[in-house]
């Protein structure tokens, strides 16, 4: 099988409209926890830059984790599968917890981290996604926290990659296949 070579096809959400959305989410997330001391979980590797943006923003007292779950490997379609990596070390009974995910498409890996943490006790799940691609979905999810609702195309920048590539992208892109 011919190797998939992909290109930059085009900008879907410039660093300026990131940055209006990460201030419209630290709006909404300070109004709703106002008086809490909520634990921001990043969901890794794709959200760190969203996620460091959005606790600048926010300004308010909170803790955070990080877990690392994987469901996609090297290629452009999950797998169906999740792999728990790096879960939270701490206790989170009785604790608040916003979960802050890159992207939610098929929304099984952000199923899977809920019903753990439920199941591990916590008083409250909240999800913030940067994106949301609801094309894909195959579970129910609610997104609490929504940035913006993408088309179905695989898209990288802001911390989001293919293959460990384009992480750094101060924008989100869409990939296309090179002609």
């Amino acid at each position: 099988m011919k190797e998939q070579h992909l290109k930059l096809a085009r900008v879907l959400i410039s660093k300026e409209e990131l940055r209006a959305i990460v201030e419209r989410l630290a709006t909404e997330i300070r109004r709703d926890y106002q008086g809490r001391t909520p634990l921001l979980v990043g969901v890794l590797k794709g959200s760190f830059i969203f996620l460091a943006d959005l606790v600048r923003c926010l300004n308010m007292p909170l803790e955070i984790e990080f877990v690392r779950l994987a469901s996609y490997g090297a290629g452009t379609t999950s797998s169906g599968r999740v792999r728990v990596i790096q879960g939270i070390s701490g206790d989170i009974r009785h604790r608040d917890i916003l979960l802050v995910e890159d992207i939610v498409d098929t929304g099984l890996t952000i199923s899977h981290l809920m019903q753990t943490l439920h199941r591990k006790g916590a008083a409250s799940i909240r999800l913030c996604a940067l994106l949301d691609k609801p094309s894909q979905r195959k579970v129910d999810i609610k997104v609490d926290y929504l940035g913006s609702l993408i088309p179905d195309e695989f898209v990288v920048g802001y911390g989001l990659d293919y293959a460990e590539q384009y992480r750094y992208l101060p924008a989100i892109y869409a990939l296309g296949k090179e002609d």
